[in-house]
């Protein structure tokens, strides 16, 4: 297989196309698939995509801009991971943020001309990639590169840029946006991970797309029977996820918040955080399964695209409280302040706006009405995102997008005949 990367970190099985013996379809084991994504530094929720594809093609290899070695999961280790050239630049795992020029360049020396199918996954540029004609590519869009499109002036106007990094990055976004524009129609299928991020691909891109959302383990949560004097906030401490409204409320209310995560903003975080605010700093998966299932509530402040935090959260029975736009709104069923379900047939409650008023405000309202939400209720909302859906619906647009060049394997194989459903002459 040719290889333009220039770095390799694990190898996995790779196995060329095969078709069975009567020359009809081939199995998703015997297809050479290519997984792209922007970097591997981290394990949060685009991680979590990509080891959920793993398990439908677990001969995958993986295509990245940047790996870090130790960040890697037990279920990533088991396969080819090609990083670019942009792994060899000293600094680059912590600097990778100022390559943006350099993204477009690093993501086409990757030769995928050998694959059946690429899968680029991204919240970055990871779509930008070359193909061969003969080669099916989906994307699986968690949204175009915020900090180019929709969050573009926010980015801009951080004071930590200074004048000169403003300039430079005003110039580098306004090629970089005109790139990634057009490598929009290098996608032959776009999914979007929400209906509120599918907006934005018709926006910037004007390609349709479908929706499947992200994987959860909701089915391995479960309720607790009793929880703790404590309200939650989980994430990377960065600035659009406005950590500092949830910690001014609680600071102004009195109230305790554990913060699990770390990141750029945990300094600043830290000297605004009074003293019923606790840093937890990065927990493992057991650890942050007990957070979720001990507190009152999960303080969401933040705009996400889809936000697998508060699934997550629900998946253990326990109520939000976030902001009312994004992708919240298609995960948390509202109660009070606007919100037209009763608290027994709610998840959360939301704010309006990302002030500490607001969310101080909509902190009352639901400890007003706390004792009346269902943890078996929230719990079963949480179940239409569990893991095993993703997968069910990705191996079967495959099978439609592929037809009879592709049968998904069981559990998740279409409970139909693909040549029944198209139709034959």
């Amino acid at each position: 297989m040719r290889q333009s990367g220039l770095g390799t970190f694990t190898r996995g099985d790779s196995s060329k196309v095969k078709q069975n013996g009567s020359g009809g379809l081939t199995s998703a084991a015997h297809m050479r698939v290519a997984i792209v994504h922007h970097w591997l530094l981290n394990r949060r929720g685009g991680e979590r995509v990509i080891e959920a594809l793993c398990e439908l093609f677990p001969q995958a290899d993986i295509f990245t801009l940047l790996a870090d070695p130790e960040a890697l999961s037990p279920a990533l280790r088991k396969h080819k991971i090609t990083t670019s050239f942009l792994q060899k630049i000293p600094g680059s795992r912590t600097l990778h943020r100022h390559m943006l020029p350099l993204y477009p360049l690093a993501l086409e020396q990757f030769d995928l001309r050998d694959y059946d199918l690429v899968i680029s996954q991204e919240s970055g540029p990871a779509k930008g990639v070359l193909v061969g004609p003969d080669t099916y590519h989906i994307c699986y869009c968690n949204t175009p590169m915020r900090y180019i499109w929709h969050f573009y002036h926010e980015y801009k106007s951080r004071s930590a840029l200074g004048p000169v990094r403003k300039g430079m990055f005003a110039i580098t976004a306004h090629y970089v946006r005109m790139w990634d524009q057009l490598s929009a129609a290098r996608v032959d299928h776009f999914i979007a991970n929400s209906d509120n991020v599918a907006r934005r691909i018709k926006r910037y891109y004007d390609r349709d797309s479908e929706v499947v959302y992200p994987p959860v383990d909701v089915s391995a949560a479960e309720c607790s029977p009793t929880t703790d004097d404590y309200y939650l906030a989980v994430g990377q401490l960065v600035s659009y996820k406005r950590f500092d409204l949830a910690i001014e409320a609680c600071n102004r209310l009195g109230r305790r918040l554990r913060v699990v995560g770390t990141g750029e903003e945990y300094k600043r975080l830290k000297r605004i955080a009074g003293s019923t605010v606790s840093f937890l700093g990065s927990l493992s998966d057991a650890d942050v399964r007990h957070e979720y299932a001990s507190c009152r509530a999960l303080l969401f402040p933040g705009e996400e695209d889809f936000g697998i935090v508060p699934v997550e959260a629900q998946a253990y029975g326990r109520p939000v409280i976030a902001f009312g736009k994004g992708g919240a709104t298609e995960t948390v069923i509202p109660a009070g302040q606007g919100g037209s379900a009763t608290p027994e047939r709610a998840t959360g409650v939301f704010f309006r706006e990302q002030t500490i008023e607001d969310m101080a405000d909509a902190i009352l309202s639901f400890e007003s009405m706390e004792h009346h939400f269902s943890p078996e209720y929230i719990h079963a909302h949480a179940e239409k995102f569990d893991k095993h859906h993703f997968l069910t619906k990705i191996s079967r647009l495959v099978a439609e997008r592929l037809g009879d060049s592709y049968r998904p394997a069981a559990p998740y194989a279409p409970e139909y005949s693909i040549s029944a459903a198209v139709g034959s002459d």
